[in-house]
């Protein structure tokens, strides 16, 4: 049975909401599998950023990656949950997620995990971060 390996965030710029002023991005976390596969985990986050009219001036990669690990979860709490137990109810989810489609994965095991960001090429060439 395959092992799930490491955690891979892909976000890549939305241009269809993305001006001057306003960076927009999709965010698609997947658990890549000790096989090759990589399964989708979440595929409906992202995120927008306004500001000035050089906003790629205050972005950098580095930056763009820490919001994509924070936008892939976990959430914050709600209700009278602790920080705590919205972490463990999130990786729990994800388990839960994968076992579904035939991956056996301990949530405490999928949280200790590497997390890569992999930076979309329309979102590098927008933000100028191939220009280095």
């Amino acid at each position: 049975m395959p092992a799930v390996t490491r955690l891979v965030t892909h976000v890549e710029l939305d241009a269809e909401h993305t001006t001057e002023r306003q960076l927009s991005v999709s965010a698609r976390l997947e658990a890549e599998l000790s096989d090759g596969r990589a399964l989708a985990l979440l595929d409906d986050r992202g995120w927008s950023v306004s500001g000035p009219a050089d906003l790629r001036a205050f972005l950098t990669p580095a930056s763009v990656e820490d919001d994509a690990r924070t936008v892939v979860g976990p959430d914050e709490p709600f209700g009278d949950q602790t920080p705590e137990q919205a972490a463990a109810a999130h990786w729990r989810a994800l388990a839960d997620r994968l076992a579904r489609r035939g991956v056996a994965a301990d949530p405490t095991a999928l949280a200790a995990l590497p997390h890569a960001v992999v930076l979309g090429e329309h979102l590098r060439v927008w933000a100028g971060f191939d220009a280095d």
